[in-house]
């Protein structure tokens, strides 16, 4: 404690004793110039905010993304709202059959290639324009091109030969006798 206090009291003197001596000099000095040339001011760029989109309603099958860059020079932000295509299908579903539409509650959900072979699977095939049943399995077996798994079916259902027709059998034949000759 005793050699803080003697810190301060030194220090104390020496400010008294420059602040002394300071005042005292009788030196007048005048100076004149001339100051050109430019000023640059540093300034950090704004911040490239993502903007929040809101959602006001629980029982939506949306939701909100965004996203934002920021470069020294350049900022970009941007965002929307992303449909939930399934989510649309259930809630549509579940309207069609409360209003005692059970045939349209299934096809809607038939929609989904998962539930259409679902129902495949189960031997209850998806409603086909109003036919139900046997109608119904006869009608997507005539028109394949139309079933939510087209894409799907036609590589399980297709099968894939190779024939060697003639003109390549020609070409094979004449690669051949030309690597002979050599």
């Amino acid at each position: 404690m005793q050699k803080w206090l003697v810190f301060f009291i030194v220090v104390a003197f020496i400010g008294i004793w420059q602040g002394d001596s300071l005042a005292e000099t009788n030196t007048v000095t005048s100076t004149s110039s001339t100051v050109s040339g430019t000023t640059t001011v540093d300034r950090t760029p704004s911040t490239a905010n993502a903007p929040s989109i809101m959602n006001g309603n629980q029982d939506v099958c949306s939701f909100a993304a965004s996203a934002a860059i920021q470069t020294q020079v350049l900022g970009i932000a941007g965002g929307g709202s992303i449909t939930d295509l399934n989510c649309e299908r259930l809630k549509l579903s579940r309207a069609l059959y409360r209003m005692g539409m059970k045939v349209g509650a299934v096809a809607m959900l038939c929609q989904d290639a998962r539930v259409f072979q679902a129902m495949e699977m189960a031997g209850t095939p998806c409603p086909y324009f109003g036919k139900i049943g046997i109608e119904a399995a006869e009608g997507w077996a005539s028109n394949p091109e139309k079933r939510p798994d087209y894409e799907k079916w036609v590589k399980e259902n297709t099968k894939d030969e190779e024939y060697i027709t003639d003109e390549a059998a020609f070409g094979g034949f004449a690669v051949f006798l030309i690597l002979l000759l050599l």
